[in-house]
């Protein structure tokens, strides 16, 4: 069955592509530099993210995975952690392009990160992961990022009727450069 929700997911794997095209473009150094954020670096940031997803994909899947050590380093390598993220938004996508009919009426339960015993309805969790998951509110890459000239930045996600009519094509970018051109 697809979903309203497939659109959201395609959206997240173009704007995540896009922005680990744009940490690609950063050393290794200025990747894992320490910028005060809550999970320190570029780094530790986008291996946030992936953990998230990894952790929301398995609930969704019907398994159990814990919500402890979110700062985890998943990958210390910047091309097996892309190569990871691909592969998760591949999953995603795979996800929500054939929901079963019921699944926005299923609750699931799991065990949050204080501990606690949760359940949620699934019709709540799923706009708040596809939402979350939207690079652009993920605040921890942008400045590094941004601060290079012609750095690619994710846009915030479209409405979903204009997904649903079709393939998502990003306004064109309203910032210039210092040197007058054009940059996400």
């Amino acid at each position: 069955m697809i979903t309203i929700w497939a659109p959201y997911a395609l959206y997240n794997r173009l704007a995540n592509e896009k922005l680990y095209e744009a940490c690609a473009a950063l050393t290794d150094e200025e990747r894992r530099r320490d910028l005060g954020a809550f999970f320190k670096s570029v780094h530790g940031t986008l291996n946030h993210l992936l953990l998230g997803d990894r952790i929301w994909m398995t609930r969704f899947e019907g398994g159990s995975h814990p919500s402890t050590n979110l700062d985890a380093i998943l990958f210390e390598s910047f091309a097996e952690l892309r190569q990871a993220r691909a592969d998760m938004d591949r999953r995603i996508e795979a996800l929500f392009s054939a929901l079963p009919a019921d699944f926005l009426k299923r609750t699931l339960s799991y065990v949050n990160n204080a501990g606690v015993a949760s359940e949620d309805p699934a019709d709540v969790i799923v706009p708040h992961f596809l939402q979350s998951s939207d690079p652009s509110s993920r605040a921890g890459p942008h400045a590094p990022v941004a601060t290079r000239p012609r750095a690619a930045v994710a846009r915030p996600a479209p409405r979903a009727e204009t997904l649903i009519r079709g393939p998502y094509r990003p306004p064109a970018p309203a910032c210039r450069d210092s040197a007058g051109e054009q940059s996400f």
